[in-house]
Parts: C-alpha cells; structure tokens; sequence
C-alpha cells in the first residue's frame, strides 16, 4: 500500500508542469521565444495554452462577444501563425455542422424530386387511362365499386391534367 501511494504521488509530481502556461513572443532580436515563464511586460505576447483544460466553445482568448470572436476569427485567418486548439476545434465542428446541414438540405432536395417524379408518373398513368375511353369506375363511401358518368370522368380527367403539368414540368 505504501508503495502504491509513493508511486501517485511521484506521478502527480511529474504531471505538473504538463500543466504549466506557455507563452509565444519575439524577443529584441526577431527570434521567437517559446516559454513557461511570462514575458517582460513591454513585449506583446500570446498565450498558447491555459493550465485548465478550456471548455471546448469557450470564445478566443481576449474576447468576449460573439463579434469580437468572429473578429478574432477574421485576425487568425489573416495572420499565418498557428490557432489554438480550441480555435482549432471550434473551427471543426462549425465545419462538421455546416457540412451536416448542407447534407441534410441535399437530402431534403433529392426527397422533394423523387416526390414530384412519383407524383408525375401517377398522374400520367392516370390521364392515360381517362383518354384510353370506356367505362370508369371508383370505389364509393360503402367500398362498393360505382361507375362515373361522362361529366365526373371530363372533371376527373381535367384534375389529372393539371397535376401532370403541376409535377412533370
């Protein structure tokens, strides 16, 4: 047990400075600096990674609106340097959802079409067998089959017309 507990506590000793803050700057001779330790206070600097882990749709770093993230947003597209992760991530799933909703439109477009299509076959084979002539027929309230005469047959045949030239444009 006691070996146990000296081997959690040598990990969680090792573990911290994973969790330190890292800071990108420029020092006075155009090099870039990478560090733990903040920069002076006369050099600007950018934080690259906060000790907590951040919640995933947390805003940029220094932001604290939605137009002042889209702008942040604009900055760190025009600029050549890396994103942070969760920029990164952000940038990701807007990507996965915009993706998702022009699937989901698509979709929804191809359901329409194929409507229409079947829509336009019924109404054919419908008016086809209005002018083919001879006696028509249509099951009435009781399920009983009851024959058209010639004024239901033209009204029924001028509907049929108008759903071929609705659907099969």
């Amino acid at each position: 047990m006691n070996r146990l507990s000296m081997l959690m506590c040598l990990t969680l000793w090792l573990a911290l400075p994973a969790s330190a803050q890292m800071y990108k700057w420029v020092d006075s001779n155009g090099k870039v600096q990478y560090t733990d330790t903040p920069p002076p206070k006369n050099i600007k600097s950018e934080k690259l990674r906060d000790p907590a882990p951040a919640p995933v749709a947390a805003p940029a770093a220094g932001a604290s609106t939605a137009g002042e993230v889209k702008d942040e947003a604009k900055k760190g597209a025009a600029k050549a340097g890396p994103r942070s992760t969760a920029e990164q991530e952000q940038a990701f799933r807007k990507r996965k959802q915009d993706a998702a909703k022009a699937q989901e439109e698509e979709g929804k477009k191809q359901a329409e079409l194929q409507d229409k299509a079947e829509n336009c076959k019924r109404a054919k084979a419908a008016l086809a067998n209005f002018e083919m002539g001879g006696r028509q027929t249509r099951i009435d309230e009781k399920g009983e089959r009851a024959y058209m005469d010639e004024q239901q047959i033209a009204t029924e045949k001028a509907r049929a017309q108008q759903i071929v030239e609705k659907n099969c444009s």
